[in-house]
């Protein structure tokens, strides 16, 4: 993945523009708020579509769209590994930056369970909030084999991560991800409808919890000896 995508101004914020029109011709029924935020005029509105979530950041105090994040569905991998994984890509207003709506926005759906897979390419405020979300939630790195999403581990070489194949990877702390190790074995799952069920941990899972801790996702150098020995890369 790269660091080098620049969204011009005046695009931005024409784009949010057109948005908020399609979304006021939707009606309320279109786009139900979930939630007030606490910045005085502005809530939530969440909307799903073919898999796909649309969450929107209205300003009703001003009458316009503060910011969209659409959380897609990746393309590239297969039907079991899709019922887990969404990519989330944000648009926020010039004047709405900084204020940690994108943050706040990508929290939501980690908390309800879902793994957020990065883009090939990232602009540096989108990789900064990644980065900055690394600290609460687990932080890691994913290339693209095939269908399936292949463990690289917290941290990888420079010559990996400026590979277009390799994705960042964040994931609610205790939450299965359907890794498969650099061999290609499924390393982690959850035997249920995704996210949003109710939640399984099949034995393999608890096997992994026992040999690897969240320390080895911060400090790789101080993980256990039980850990290095495991092929699994990550724990779910």
């Amino acid at each position: 993945m790269r660091v080098d995508v620049d969204l011009a101004r005046g695009a931005l914020e024409a784009e949010l523009d057109t948005l908020y029109q399609r979304l006021r011709e939707g009606g309320e029924g279109f786009a139900p708020v979930v939630e007030s935020l606490r910045q005085p005029g502005l809530v939530l509105r969440r909307r799903e579509a073919d898999g796909e979530a649309y969450v929107y950041v209205e300003d009703t105090r001003h009458g316009r769209l503060a910011g969209c994040t659409v959380f897609n569905r990746l393309v590239e991998v297969d039907r079991r590994t899709d019922r887990f994984v969404r990519s989330p890509h944000s648009r926020i207003g010039p004047a709405y930056q900084r204020r940690g709506l994108a943050r706040h926005i990508y929290a939501r759906e980690l908390e309800a369970g879902w793994c957020l897979v990065s883009g090939a390419r990232q602009s540096p405020a989108a990789h900064a909030l990644w980065q900055a979300l690394g600290t609460r939630y687990r932080l890691g790195y994913a290339g693209l084999r095939g269908a399936t999403l292949v463990c690289l581990g917290p941290q990888v070489p420079p010559d990996v991560l400026d590979d277009l194949g390799t994705r960042m990877v964040l994931s609610r702390h205790g939450a299965p991800v359907p890794w498969a190790d650099p061999a290609g074995r499924t390393v982690s799952t959850r035997p249920d409808r995704g996210p949003r069920s109710r939640p399984g941990r099949p034995a393999l899972c608890k096997l992994l919890d026992f040999f690897i801790t969240d320390a080895w996702f911060k400090a790789p150098g101080a993980r256990p000896a039980a850990a290095r020995r495991s092929s699994a890369c990550w724990r779910a």
